[in-house]
């Protein structure tokens, strides 16, 4: 069974325009946090090689909410869920501002776990533009809400600059910033006029679906999941080092938040053709360029550490993560039936945050630990990109194979 066609996007369009905002306005936290996460964790962790593991935390965060998250948004609708998101990112706020106050580092894991709650429910944001609009609508809002990314790209590190030495501690404003964004923007969620459940989802008999077991062995899928787990991981593993290693070549905290501003603009600006270029050249295609990209982006980074290499890494980190992630996710719906979609989707999420996790943690690592010096440090975070790419190429190449010769055998 399934609902009956929307005609009317009216509805659709106000929904779009909040969610979108709330995109912009809330979505202004994640550069921040990500900008100020690894300086603050170098500053309060017991180890420097811990550096980046508040950011670690924010995606581990992230994969362990998705779960009870988005069945409660099912049963008690998308608001409750972006009102749960937008407290638990003032909670989290807070948490680590007492963490700064007290130098406790076990205070600033804790908020930023608890952040990972808001960028679980951010990650709905799109879905629940579509759920109110019409079959020709749909696209053009989950667009529309994703350009909503871009002006969080622009507001999130420009308001860093001027908050995170306002007050007496180093980044003590940049948090303070975080929880208002987040109380504030509840305020936009009073507007969303959303049905309870997913209209647009088809009911369909899960008798019919394949079990784990053998959809992970299906082909299609594992290249897919694991393409797109090499997207994110490796742009989330030089991300993650990157106002470290700005910092710590002597460069100034806002050329780490204008590169990062650069980086997430890279990310979401592309989106808006990304799916024309799917359709035109095929979605493993697509991947293929953007796991490329990342090489590229590795090895601008390899020539020097000097702003304009920094700003090519991370611009062509962004293009490729857009089109590696967003490619390999066509490729993984395009891989399954429509009854398989629930528990296709959350096995490729739990093994792409969970190896997102993974990156982030080893980040701290390669960069502190590695050498002693930032330009060494560096150097180890963008060489480890190339071994992940070689799988992730190497995959994607067998599964160009596969298919010829699967054609070639067809009758």
């Amino acid at each position: 069974m399934t609902s009956a066609p929307i005609t009317d996007d009216r509805r659709a369009r106000r929904n779009t325009a909040i969610l979108a905002a709330a995109q912009a306005i809330l979505g202004a936290q994640m550069p921040i946090l990500f900008v100020i996460g690894g300086l603050v964790g170098a500053e309060l962790s017991p180890n420097s090689c811990l550096a980046t593991l508040p950011i670690s935390l924010i995606v581990f965060g992230s994969m362990t909410t998705a779960p009870w998250l988005s069945p409660l948004m099912q049963r008690r609708g998308r608001r409750a869920g972006f009102v749960i998101g937008g407290l638990a990112g003032a909670l989290g706020a807070a948490l680590a501002m007492a963490g700064l106050l007290a130098g406790s580092f076990a205070l600033l894991l804790l908020g930023s776990y608890v952040t990972g709650i808001y960028m679980s429910a951010q990650g709905f944001y799109r879905f629940a533009a579509a759920d109110s609009a019409s079959d020709a609508f749909r696209p053009k809002a989950i667009s529309w809400v994703m350009a909503g990314g871009l002006g969080a790209a622009i507001i999130g590190p420009q308001l860093n600059k001027v908050v995170l030495d306002a007050l007496a501690l180093p980044f003590l404003g940049s948090y303070l910033a975080v929880m208002l964004l987040n109380l504030g923007g509840l305020l936009l969620f009073l507007g969303l006029d959303l049905p309870t459940g997913s209209p647009t989802d088809p009911q369909v008999a899960p008798t019919l679906a394949r079990s784990r077991r053998t959809l992970l062995r299906e082909p299609e899928i594992l290249v897919a999941m694991l393409c797109g787990m090499v997207a994110f991981g490796m742009m989330n593993l030089v991300m993650t080092s990157t106002p470290l290693a700005v910092v710590g070549m002597g460069h100034g905290r806002d050329h780490a938040n204008d590169i990062v501003s650069a980086h997430v603009l890279a990310m979401y600006l592309p989106s808006f053709f990304t799916g024309h270029l799917i359709a035109r050249f095929g979605a493993s295609n697509v991947v293929a360029a953007g796991l490329a990209l990342l090489g590229f982006a590795a090895l601008t980074g390899l020539t020097g550490t000097g702003l304009p290499m920094f700003y090519g890494d991370l611009v062509l980190l962004g293009l490729g993560w857009n089109f590696g992630f967003i490619g390999a996710t066509a490729m993984l719906t395009a891989a399954h039936r429509a009854e398989e979609r629930g528990l296709v989707q959350g096995l490729n999420d739990m093994a792409v945050f969970g190896f997102v996790t993974l990156a982030s943690l080893s980040s701290g690592g390669l960069m502190n630990c590695s050498g002693g010096l930032p330009a060494q440090g560096w150097i180890s975070v963008n060489t480890a990109v190339f071994p992940a790419l070689a799988l992730a190429g190497g995959a994607l190449f067998w599964l160009r194979l596969r298919r010829r010769r699967l054609a070639t055998n067809a009758p």
